[in-house]
């Protein structure tokens, strides 16, 4: 049996290496190693951490595979309201919300900043100290689902933060269309009715209670805000 100092030594390397290549994965879409070089090193770090169970910890990447179903999802009331951004069809909509912005700001002239929006399901993570701590949906903006557990089976949202910091982000789960087609079709395939778009499955998919469900259909996230970004010297 290795000596638990070496244990402890390898599971500290394996947790990094796995962190990296999930990162470029996931995120970067470049992976490095292949998928079965891959689950060797979680393979390793599973009989590790098995075998020496005070080694394993709330950020280890073995965490995803473990994820148990829950009964129900529990209420979170939002801090900081969690707001949703309306939808508008005319150029008079767009006029009048312009000039709604420039009587509330007092100003006569302003600029504005478009981009595309990622269509999917608005969320709320929370960091302690660099640690994932809570996810939780939008819901009224007030009040939302804690939804934890199934944050936890998103590859691209890392379990622990580079700095160890506490923070709280904003930002949105969607599907990417490529899985969304995949996933119809192994619908279709199985006589199950397919999702009418790809928003549809992702917010059916993190509202699953079954969090091993939520990592089998490949969800993705991308975050847009910090709440209090002053605290961090952002602007």
């Amino acid at each position: 049996m290795i000596p638990f100092d070496e244990a402890k030594k390898r599971v500290d390397e394996l947790r990094k290496e796995i962190d990296y290549h999930a990162h470029r994965y996931y995120v970067m879409d470049d992976p490095e190693i292949s998928d079965s070089e891959y689950d060797r090193l979680m393979d390793e770090l599973t009989e590790l951490e098995e075998r020496y169970p005070e080694l394993k910890t709330p950020d280890s990447p073995t965490v995803r595979v473990g994820l148990k179903p829950i009964d129900s999802f529990k209420e979170v009331i939002h801090e900081h309201r969690l707001f949703s951004l309306d939808n508008t069809y005319s150029e008079a909509e767009v006029l009048q919300f312009d000039k709604r912005v420039r009587e509330s700001l007092g100003i006569e002239r302003v600029q504005y900043m478009c981009e595309l929006k990622i269509d999917g399901l608005s969320i709320s993570l929370k960091y302690q100290d660099g640690l994932l701590v809570r996810g939780a949906t939008r819901g009224n903006g007030f009040v939302g689902e804690d939804v934890t557990e199934n944050i936890k089976a998103i590859k691209s949202i890392p379990l622990r933060l580079r700095k160890s910091l506490s923070i709280e982000l904003r930002g949105e789960v969607y599907l990417p269309k490529d899985v969304f087609n995949d996933l119809n079709r192994a619908r279709i395939e199985d006589g199950l009715q397919p999702f009418a778009n790809p928003r549809n499955a992702a917010a059916g998919t993190l509202r699953q209670l079954d969090p091993r469900e939520v990592s089998g259909r490949r969800l993705s996230a991308f975050f847009y805000q910090i709440v209090e970004p002053e605290r961090f010297r952002l602007e």
